[in-house]
């Protein structure tokens, strides 16, 4: 078995690329974790704010964000750098969104099916409503969980269309449709309640 030519431990990890980075990370973790913090410092920030905008509170969203970066830890080793490592973390991050999404949701209706009075159990949410927020969150609720994720993989995280394609399962074009569509709504909506 032939070894690979081990990398010189010193170096500025804020000069390299991520590619750079994630070969780093190849050869020193577990032991060494210095490229994966870099690159985790890079992407933190867009992270949460995707995973917020998405899951509409940031308690879930830190929650999620938490479990991306162990998940990155621990896959970065089988990384093989088949897509862009930014690719790679927001599919890791769209999968864990919408587990949360669905873990809350059930959880939701579980609550209210033993609620005595399910109203009652609604009004004391005590997670902040999307609508409370200005800017985009204001109106990424007056659309789907799919295009809500689009949207937010397409503002918030700047990816291309293929990348959000890549990650979503979906064809290329029927990403880009669903894109138009949900803008779309989204004038029109803009439209209606800037004339009442």
């Amino acid at each position: 078995m032939n070894k690979a030519q081990p990398l010189p431990m010193r170096y500025d990890p804020r000069e390299l690329s991520d590619e750079e980075l994630v070969a780093r990370a190849h050869g020193e973790l577990f032991h060494v974790t210095r490229a994966y913090e870099e690159l985790m410092r890079r992407y933190q920030r867009t992270l949460f704010n995707v995973c917020a905008r998405y899951l509409g509170n940031d308690r879930d969203a830190d929650d999620v964000c938490q479990e991306v970066m162990l998940k990155v830890l621990y896959g970065l080793k089988n990384f093989e750098g088949k897509s862009k490592f930014k690719t790679w973390l927001y599919s890791i991050t769209y999968n864990e969104c919408i587990t949360q999404y669905r873990k809350e949701r059930r959880k939701r209706r579980l609550m209210d099916a033993l609620s005595l009075d399910p109203l009652e159990e609604a009004s004391e949410e005590k997670t902040p409503k999307m609508e409370d927020r200005g800017g985009l969150d204001r109106w990424l609720v007056h659309v789907n969980p799919i295009d809500r994720e689009i949207l937010v993989l397409r503002f918030v995280a700047e990816l291309e269309f293929q990348e959000i394609a890549d990650i979503m399962h979906m064809g290329l074009s029927a990403t880009k449709m669903r894109y138009k569509r949900a803008l779309d709504r989204l004038r029109e909506k803009f439209a209606l309640d800037t004339e009442s």
